[in-house]
C-alpha cells in the first residue's frame, strides 16, 4: 500500500515546493491538493464536516499553480488535485492546465475531480447545482476528446463546441488518470463510466470499499485502483484499508507553517513505514 498527503496549500502555510521536497524525502508517493476558487461570505449550504467552515477553505492557492511549483521541486512525486471542482471550471482552460502540468512534470498528474458541495460557490460560477452532475459527465467526455484528438469537438446539452486545436497533449497516454471523488450512487456510476481511479473519503469503511470493488467488477471494471482521501494515522484503520485492497492512503495534513509541518510529516512517515 502506498502513502501520500492530502492538504490545503494556503498563503499562511508551508510553500508547495518545500512541502513537495519534504514528501519525496520521506518516501511519500503523492500530493493531492484541494480547490476552492472562493467562498461566498453569505452561505446557506452547511459545511459537510459540521460546524464552522475552516479558514483554509477560503485561503487555498490555485491547485495547478501550486502543483507546478511542486513539480519543479521533485522528480517522482505524483501531483494530484483532491479535488478539482470540475462543474465550476471552464472546460477548455482546464484541459489546457492539466495537459500543461502533465507536460512540465513529465507525466505525473492525477486529475482528481468532484461535483462539489457549496451551492452558493457554484452559482457564482453560473452553475445550476441541480444540473452539475449532468454537466460534469459531459465535461469528462469532452476533456478526453481534447486530450486525445488533434481536432476535438463535443456536442451535448451542457457542453458544446465545434472542432478545436489544443496543445500540449498530455504525456500520459491516453490521458492523465481521472480520479473520481464521491461515494453516492451518482458518483459511483460516473466512476464506472468515466473514471480511472476512485478517491473515496476516509469515512468510507473497508466493507464499503469491498462492496464497491465487487460492484465495479460486476460492471466490467476490474482495473480501478482505490486511493483513500484524507485519512487519519490510525493503525487499525490503515490495516482495514490494506486488507480491503486499497492501493493508496493519503493522510490529511493540517495547514501549518514550515517547521510544524515538517515535524508532522516526520511522525506520519513513521506510521507509513510501518504499514508499507
Amino acid at each position: 500500500m502506498k502513502f501520500g498527503i492530502a492538504t490545503f496549500v494556503t498563503d499562511e502555510g508551508i510553500r508547495p515546493d518545500v512541502l513537495a521536497r519534504a514528501l519525496e524525502d520521506r518516501r511519500f508517493d503523492s500530493l493531492f491538493l484541494a480547490e476552492h476558487s472562493h467562498i461566498p461570505t453569505s452561505r446557506e449550504t452547511p459545511y459537510p464536516g459540521g460546524g464552522e467552515l475552516p479558514r483554509v477553505y477560503y485561503r487555498t492557492l490555485d491547485p495547478f499553480v501550486a502543483l507546478t511549483a511542486a513539480a519543479g521541486a521533485t522528480s517522482d512525486l505524483l501531483l494530484g488535485t483532491g479535488i478539482a471542482l470540475l462543474p465550476q471550471r471552464d472546460l477548455i482552460h482546464t484541459a489546457k492546465q492539466v495537459a500543461s502540468l502533465d507536460h512540465l512534470s513529465g507525466g505525473r498528474v492525477a486529475f482528481g475531480v468532484g461535483a462539489g458541495w457549496n451551492r452558493e460557490e457554484m452559482r457564482n460560477h453560473g452553475v445550476d447545482p441541480k444540473t452539475r452532475g449532468a454537466l460534469m459527465d459531459e465535461q469528462l467526455g469532452a476533456l478526453k476528446n481534447i486530450w486525445t484528438q488533434d481536432e476535438a469537438e463535443f456536442h451535448g446539452e451542457h457542453v458544446d463546441f465545434d472542432p478545436i486545436y489544443s496543445w500540449p497533449k498530455p504525456v500520459q497516454r491516453p490521458h492523465p488518470p481521472i480520479y473520481l471523488g464521491g461515494e453516492s450512487p451518482a458518483a459511483l456510476n460516473r466512476l464506472a463510466r468515466y473514471g480511472d481511479a476512485w478517491l473515496p473519503r476516509a469515512h468510507t469503511s473497508p466493507d464499503e470499499i469491498r462492496r464497491v470493488r465487487q460492484w465495479l467488477a460486476d460492471h466490467g471494471r476490474t482495473d480501478v485502483p482505490f486511493t483513500v482521501f484524507g485519512a487519519d494515522a490510525n493503525p487499525a484503520e490503515l490495516a482495514g484499508y490494506r486488507d480491503a485492497g486499497v492501493d493508496r492512503v493519503t493522510f490529511l495534513l493540517d495547514t501549518q507553517p514550515e517547521t510544524e509541518t515538517l515535524e508532522t510529516l516526520d511522525r506520519l512517515a513513521k506510521v507509513a513505514d510501518a504499514h508499507r
